[in-house]
């Protein structure tokens, strides 16, 4: 069950952060991105950057965008990869929709796979991995 709404002040607080950390962390990706795609196929030059990207991901959100009291680090921990996965389903997914069937290049396959997911994303992370303190 998911605890708050999205219009309470705390809950904009950690999206406005969230909204940072995302920022951040595509900047990384997208620049990965922009040196594999010289070296590697689109779908593997995609997959380098969501993993590096992904490496700085989990301690911003952790310990500033989304701080969390949960004791439990092994089982949460667990959740974020899950919650990455899901992430990762949605961004690769969108990513060869707009580049393999829509024929947009491979920087603006990426753009469009970052909104569904970041939705996704931010829910999962806010409500169920990283809960608000109380």
């Amino acid at each position: 069950m998911i605890k708050g709404k999205l219009t309470d002040r705390v809950t904009q607080v950690r999206f406005f952060r969230f909204v940072i950390v995302g920022s951040v962390v595509a900047m990384t990706q997208f620049a990965v991105l922009a040196v594999a795609k010289e070296y590697w196929a689109p779908d593997v030059a995609f997959t380098a950057g969501f993993i590096v990207a992904t490496a700085m991901h989990y301690s911003l959100n952790r310990f500033w965008a989304l701080p969390s009291e949960r004791r439990d680090m092994n089982r949460q921990f667990v959740e974020y990869l899950l919650t990455v996965a899901l992430s990762y389903l949605i961004n690769i997914g969108v990513f060869s929709l707009a580049h393999s069937i829509l024929g947009l290049g491979v920087m603006w396959a990426a753009v469009c796979a970052v909104p569904p997911a970041t939705i996704a994303v931010f829910l999962l992370l806010n409500y169920r991995v990283f809960r608000a303190r109380a």
